[in-house]
């Protein structure tokens, strides 16, 4: 992909190929599972505020649901493009794999900056999102969710725009949702816990303490500070965080050698996860350049941000001393700086299995909200630890036993089990 500009797509379907051929996989799976089972894009016209009307575009792509109804969310970004949200369907089917819930893959996208956007322009796009895709999503169909930009209030307009229209009360068509409206307990939490579970299991083989571990943290959303959260829990030094500034368009690096203060950043903090630096500069962290969180001497990285943010540029900076990188977001890492990382004898805790935690606990919601019948945020922490726990050893052990990368490994069994889904149902 050198010399060209990054396409996700492109790089999933890489991905997908090298595995394929690991597998030896025949080529009529590859096919299929090379490429979405369903795209639909719709245009998405909404009365502005001012009275005027604007057209946003709008995607939802369902990658393959061989395993059970397609699950993934719905990101709203002025930077979107369908082929980002193909490769999120993509990894979305091997993530649901690969921690072994009966789903599949699905993603959602607008094209659209709610920075620019009132709440009820907000209100609209969502619940034109659900007038142009309903006769296609459902709870047994697709069961989308909140990503990049969207949060659990977008997730209840579109919720009460499918209820209204098809008549019935159906909380488990979409989650995310708010806790008392469908939502589940431990959901905020569970993609940036499920994080830390894996960087947990990896220190341990490493035989490393976690309580004297140091870590820098890319993002400041949802996913970045619940892992901070359950990392400090642990005993764990968070030195630096990163966070992306609307106003000057730049992402900006936060630093405090002694370590992060969560509560005090996030009082510092909009919706969005961007921190003020001047506010930050005024508490006494170093306000550095975007990119030299992944230049920091500590134990473990974690991109927990947008995708292509360690590419065969950055990776340059990460120093000697770091040991494990654990990916908060979906495709953070270029295949080019996969191999550096190789290279550089680091434990690569890969996206669809690090960030699992948010689908599998999504999994839980969806379960809980077709009951009606809701459990302790306990149980469901627990449950999730469970689940991530195992999912991680289940790599782990096919990597040790091959002598593969865990991407290679969490690869070999989300496909496998995907692929003898679709053969099983004698689609291939």
């Amino acid at each position: 992909m050198s010399g060209e500009a990054f396409n996700p797509f492109r790089m999933a379907q890489q991905q997908f190929d090298a595995i394929a051929e690991q597998l030896g996989l025949d080529e009529a799976t590859r096919a299929l599972l090379r490429t979405p089972d369903k795209e639909f894009h719709f245009n998405i016209p909404i009365r502005m505020d001012d009275g005027s009307y604007q057209v946003f575009r709008g995607f939802r792509i369902q990658h393959n649901d061989a395993r059970g109804a397609c699950k993934g969310g719905i990101r709203f970004h002025p930077q979107e493009t369908v082929d980002t949200v193909r490769a999120l369907a993509m990894w979305m089917t091997w993530k649901t794999a690969v921690v072994d819930i009966p789903l599949g893959g699905g993603k959602g996208g607008v094209i659209c900056d709610p920075h620019n956007l009132s709440l009820r322009e907000q209100e609209a796009l969502c619940r034109g999102w659900v007038r142009k895709i309903i006769e296609n999503v459902g709870p047994d169909r697709d069961v989308p969710a909140p990503d990049v930009m969207t949060s659990a209030q977008h997730m209840l307009w579109m919720l009460d725009e499918y209820e209204v229209l098809t008549g019935r009360h159906a909380p488990g068509f979409i989650t995310g949702k708010p806790i008392g409206l469908g939502g589940s307990l431990g959901r905020t939490e569970s993609t940036g816990y499920g994080v830390i579970y894996a960087v947990r299991e990896a220190l341990g083989e490493l035989n490393m303490r976690i309580e004297e571990s140091t870590a820098s943290v890319q993002g400041f959303g949802n996913v970045a500070q619940y892992a901070i959260d359950l990392f400090h829990s642990y005993g764990g030094t968070v030195i630096a965080v990163s966070s992306w500034d609307q106003k000057a368009q730049s992402a900006f690096t936060f630093r405090k050698k002694g370590g992060v203060d969560l509560k005090q950043l996030r009082g510092m903090t909009n919706s969005y996860g961007e921190i003020n630096r001047d506010k930050a500069a005024d508490a006494g962290y170093e306000v550095l350049p975007g990119d030299d969180w992944i230049e920091q001497e500590v134990d473990v990285l974690i991109p927990a941000a947008m995708e292509n943010q360690v590419n065969r540029d950055t990776v340059k900076g990460i120093k000697g001393c770091v040991r494990i990188v654990a990916e908060g977001a979906n495709g953070p890492t270029t295949p080019a700086a996969d191999a550096v990382i190789r290279e550089k004898g680091i434990w690569l805790i890969p996206d669809f299995l690090a960030n699992a935690g948010g689908v599998t606990c999504s999994y839980f919601e969806q379960v809980q909200s077709n009951m009606n019948y809701y459990w302790t945020r306990d149980e469901v922490i627990a449950k999730l630890d469970t689940k991530m726990t195992d999912a991680y050893f289940a790599v782990s052990q096919m990597a040790h036993r091959r002598n593969i990368p865990m991407r290679d490994a969490a690869y070999m069994i989300a496909i496998a089990r995907v692929a003898e889904a679709c053969k099983m149902r004698g689609w291939v």
